[in-house]
């Protein structure tokens, strides 16, 4: 796994080549992302048909799932920080295959809630570990003069979109047989992964020390800047989930049907897959991270505000679509931006030592956003406005989120 290093230093078409362990844990994304959605898709329909569960109760196990994983980030980086990154991603892998694996067996409610906090808890650990190890050793890469450290990170962030790509084509190949059959294949390609971590991670990586779990949360609810991170990129992920919320409701009444829906999120993620390193080169490599962060909120902004200028024309049918599409390609191309430069920015803002809990932190945080966000924003897009007020106000989320971030890089 290589990245183009452009440069007045370097002959042209010289290319330097990442470490071992970054492709490591790159090539680790791609596995967590392909055995998870492999599964995670098909769950609710599962839940609802096979089970016969009711839909609130659909709606809780996955509430359950997400909290446990996203929720828990901070308590895995932690871990991390403390234990080394090699146990958590271990213990992380082998608590994946049992939840996986108890997934497809169980039946009762009791039996797939406990299934599901394993399998989200599971996440919790090896995520942040992962996550914050890529960061660290992109950083020493940069220092090295590999180039900047937002190209390795989104290498991770392609890596981990194409995982989401072809995640479900898999489980929808194993639908075929039954359920049941996906959780294992899903158990399975963890397997793979924990004998690979088992292998191939150190049990020492250079530079990184072991630090105490006490004395780290409290430095962190003072580091204004980096809270102030939080904020920003929980409003990015707020306007990204409006991939699952508002878009949804704008494709049905363009066209009275959902069905278009696959293929946007197709567009999505085939957009990051094949353009996310150009951009980051052409783009992100010439922008300090908070500018990177700015575009790309901007970016997002603008998506919403093309759907709210068409609304009032009423558009439907394939003209319809139009706005939608465009949302889409604004969103994903701000994604490219944020994600890498939110992800580089967190080693410059974290205490010494403790990378794990703030990569941890800078997912949990946002998240609570999200979770509060987006019930404020099901109140919105059903409160009988004019068409285009509740797109505005959502375009004045990422737009607003610009003035939140530090105003310093490190």
């Amino acid at each position: 796994m290589t990245v183009s290093l452009p440069g007045p230093r370097r002959a042209p078409g010289h290319r330097t080549r990442l470490t071992p362990l970054l492709r490591l844990l790159i090539l680790t994304q791609l596995a967590f992302n392909v055995g998870f959605f492999a599964v995670l898709p098909f769950l609710s329909d599962h839940l609802g048909r096979a089970i016969g569960m009711a839909g609130w109760l659909v709606g809780l196990v996955l509430g359950l799932r997400t909290f446990s994983q996203q929720g828990l980030f901070v308590v895995g980086g932690a871990l991390a920080d403390r234990y080394g990154v090699r146990p958590v991603v271990l213990a992380g892998c082998a608590l994946r295959v049992a939840g996986f694996a108890w997934l497809g067996y169980a039946e009762a409610t009791g039996a797939v809630i406990g299934a599901v906090l394993l399998i989200g808890f599971a996440a919790a650990l090896f995520s942040p570990a992962v996550e914050s190890e890529v960061a660290r050793q992109a950083v020493r890469w940069e220092e090295a003069g590999g180039g900047p450290r937002t190209r390795v990170l989104a290498l991770f962030t392609v890596a981990g979109q194409a995982g989401a790509f072809a995640g479900p084509l898999l489980g929808a190949l194993l639908l075929a047989v039954d359920f049941r059959t996906a959780c294992l294949a899903g158990a399975g390609v963890f397997v793979l992964v924990l004998a690979g971590h088992a292998l191939l991670l150190p049990q020492h990586l250079p530079g990184r020390r072991r630090t105490a779990l006490r004395g780290g949360l409290r430095p962190l609810l003072r580091n204004r800047r980096f809270l102030a991170l939080c904020c920003a990129y929980g409003a990015y992920l707020l306007a990204y989930n409006q991939l699952y919320l508002a878009l949804p409701a704008e494709v049905e009444r363009a066209t009275g049907s959902q069905a278009p829906l696959a293929w946007l999120f197709a567009l999505s993620s085939l957009l990051v897959v094949t353009t996310q390193l150009p951009v980051t080169r052409r783009v992100g490599d010439r922008l300090a991270v908070r500018r990177s962060m700015a575009a790309g909120l901007l970016l997002i902004a603008a998506g919403f505000a093309v759907v709210a200028a068409a609304r009032p024309a009423g558009w439907t049918g394939t003209a319809g679509l139009l706005p939608a599409a465009a949302f889409v390609v604004l969103l994903t191309v701000g994604q490219m931006l944020v994600a890498p430069a939110a992800r580089a920015w967190v080693p410059d803002l974290a205490e010494d030592g403790r990378l794990g809990l703030y990569t941890g932190a800078l997912s949990s945080v946002s998240g609570l956003i999200v979770l509060a966000g987006s019930a404020a924003t099901g109140t919105l897009l059903d409160a009988g406005l004019p068409a285009a007020v509740p797109w505005l106000v959502l375009a004045a989320v990422p737009a607003g989120a610009v003035a939140l971030l530090p105003r310093r890089a490190a």
